[in-house]
């Protein structure tokens, strides 16, 4: 496969590439910066982006894979952040001005668990400023959707959806406090999953609402997004709202497939004025496939 390419597969398979020693992660990191150099400055997905990091974190697990200490699907794959996540040693900005030089000296849980899982972080993203919803202000550049660039990515995940639906990064965590994760993966047309309240920690995150904000992974596949969940869900000890429950086999259950399952929604919200005609038949069309 060549270098070029790599940038569009899902996480699956750039793990077997990965695991088989058929592409090396420091291969699949240039690959990915060259794509950033390409085209990101129309896109605006990226706030940092961290070339010589994550070519180092690349060079390492180039090492450990070639030793035989390949430790999971994520290990050498690139992954992004939104800003409003801290990373040791790197910007977190939150997509402020105010906070342009704040370098944090400890990593959020979901970025150390990913650190820990082998995945290299390429970078961090836009969102609106401190995650409040829409905007027409950006302090750090205006997001473009990358299927069309006069048309907004959602809010406040926007750099998170651009960057996994322009293959800018192999998968992404955006934060989820009242649809920022749900809305620019709809709009940008890849998987975004807000994990249930508890699931995930928000230790090191920059807060919205304590009992609503949830970090969430964006992916171009459900399988990717059940492998990313799989890392980052669990009880942390710094954020004693986590729930202690065992963490479930996601990508095992995904053999199930959804028939038998609930899906429910609120009717009078899809019927409501200014809906488009061609979303509500949608909605329709799927219930009765499922009916």
């Amino acid at each position: 496969m060549a270098d070029r390419e790599l940038p569009f597969q899902p996480v699956s398979q750039l793990a077997e590439l990965l695991r088989a020693k058929q592409v090396s992660p420091v291969e699949l990191v240039q690959a990915y910066l060259d794509r950033i150099d390409s085209i990101d400055s129309r896109l605006r997905a990226y706030i940092t982006v961290c070339r010589e990091e994550a070519l180092s974190a690349a060079k390492t697990a180039e090492t450990e894979i070639i030793d035989g200490r390949y430790i999971g699907p994520f290990h050498g794959v690139p992954v992004a952040i939104k800003d409003q996540f801290d990373t040791r040693g790197i910007r977190t900005t939150m997509g402020s001005q105010i906070y342009s030089d704040n370098v944090p000296q400890e990593d959020a849980t979901v970025v150390a668990r990913l650190k820990e899982a082998g995945a290299i972080l390429l970078g961090k993203l836009n969102m609106t400023e401190f995650a409040f919803g829409d905007t027409r202000e950006y302090a750090y550049g205006t997001p473009r959707n990358p299927w069309d660039l006069n048309r907004s990515p959602g809010m406040s995940s926007s750099g998170s959806g651009i960057a996994v639906s322009a293959s800018l990064s192999a998968a992404t965590i955006g934060e989820d406090t009242g649809g920022s994760v749900r809305l620019p993966a709809a709009m940008c047309g890849v998987v975004g999953l807000r994990p249930t309240f508890g699931l995930v920690s928000r230790y090191g995150s920059f807060p919205m609402c304590w009992s609503m904000d949830t970090a969430g992974p964006m992916t171009k596949t459900v399988e990717d997004c059940a492998l990313m969940l799989q890392i980052i869900a669990g009880h942390d000890p710094k954020d004693g709202l986590t729930s202690k429950l065992p963490v479930p086999d996601y990508s095992r259950r995904l053999r199930n497939g959804a028939r038998g399952m609930k899906v429910g929604f609120i009717r009078e919200l899809l019927d409501a004025e200014g809906n488009d005609e061609e979303i509500r038949k949608a909605v329709n069309d799927a219930l009765q496939v499922y009916e």
